[in-house]
């Protein structure tokens, strides 16, 4: 059987996870969960699996050096290292043009914690073979509570191992999640595709024709060097960054999707990392993340510290990260305006 090509995107700057998560060093590089880092885990996921291919890797040029680092001895992938930041449907065409027409790419972000990659790879395996009848997939995530922070998707009719996409939904209201939860119809929108190559490029030359012309003039003109491939930057950084669910995903007639319950998480922000780590904290759901911390009276508190104590008494529902000379205190309610800080958003 034809194997799948996961396509890793490695972008973004990771501040909603400041201060622990910098532009130097972000989000998919760091080992929050267990020993390796996020992207080490999303290689491992799909690694001695034979319906996998070797991967294709899409970083910019200031985490090349992280991604040799972490990726070791091995030899077995390419990286395609973008010109500018784009958003997805640049990078994930980038990919698609330098594949062959009929190759099955698995699209995935490189900052997601699944734990359950065993059901990770078999709802891989069931949307490539939607992706082999030229539908666009995505992994629809199984949600388990109201959430206001994803983007959602609603199940349609039944087709192949999966469902056609009725709509795409924004991050909805409180009312409204806990209206699609108990609908049972909705599941998240987790950002993992899987595509024919060249029907993904297809599909954006009919919706997005501009995007498609400068990524294959950028490709045209670009250069491998080993196995590190370089578009010319010029056509690519005159693109309208756009991600692929806009672009292509709201607008093609072939949106599937395959629902998963994988034990997903994007830890987009302290909260979310604290909801990853459930069951690790004492009775009263405090955690203390490899770091000394005592809690007093306190409810919901997740602590996070690079050598300093943490000490906290009569807290509810709170983060507290020290790491490297930062202090960051935040609600679990505000942690997703993290990134709009002047320490998170000023790095240099």
């Amino acid at each position: 059987m034809q194997t799948i090509t996961p396509v890793i995107l490695c972008g973004g700057g990771g501040t909603r996870l400041w201060p622990l998560s910098r532009r130097s060093r972000p989000k998919p590089f760091l080992p929050l969960i267990g020993e390796e880092s996020l992207f080490q885990q999303t290689l491992a996921r799909m690694s001695g699996d034979p319906a996998f291919a070797a991967p294709m890797i899409v970083a910019g040029r200031d985490h090349c050096a992280l991604i040799a680092e972490q990726i070791g001895d091995s030899s077995d992938w390419q990286l395609v290292i973008e010109p500018a930041a784009q958003n997805t449907a640049p990078a994930i065409a980038l990919a698609a043009s330098l594949l062959p027409p009929e190759a099955i790419m698995l699209v995935c972000p490189s900052d997601l914690y699944i734990a359950d990659p065993a059901a990770f790879r078999a709802a891989a395996k069931a949307a490539a073979g939607m992706a082999r009848e030229d539908y666009l997939v995505a992994f629809g995530i199984a949600p388990d509570r109201p959430e206001t922070g994803y983007g959602y998707i609603e199940r349609g009719e039944p087709v192949g191992e999966g469902f056609r996409i009725a709509r795409f939904i924004e991050k909805p209201d409180l009312a409204k999640a806990q209206e699609y939860l108990a609908s049972g119809a909705f599941c998240w929108n987790g950002g993992i595709f899987a595509f024919r190559a060249g029907h993904l490029l297809a599909e954006l030359a009919a919706h997005r024709p501009e995007i498609a012309r400068l990524v294959a003039e950028s490709v045209a003109a670009g250069r491998w060097e080993g196995h590190l491939f370089r578009p010319a930057s010029g056509p690519f950084a005159a693109i309208n960054a756009e991600s692929i669910d806009y672009a292509v995903m709201e607008n093609t007639r072939t949106a599937a999707m395959v629902g998963v319950d994988m034990g997903w998480s994007d830890i987009g922000n302290w909260r979310a990392f604290g909801d990853a780590l459930q069951g690790l904290g004492d009775d009263a759901g405090n955690i203390a993340h490899a770091c000394r911390a005592d809690f007093d009276e306190c409810n919901g508190v997740l602590a996070v510290s690079d050598g300093p104590r943490i000490s906290a008494v009569g807290l509810r529902d709170l983060c507290i990260v020290v790491h490297d000379g930062e202090v960051l205190v935040t609600t679990r309610e505000g942690a997703q305006r993290v990134g709009k800080l002047p320490g998170a958003a000023n790095q240099t």
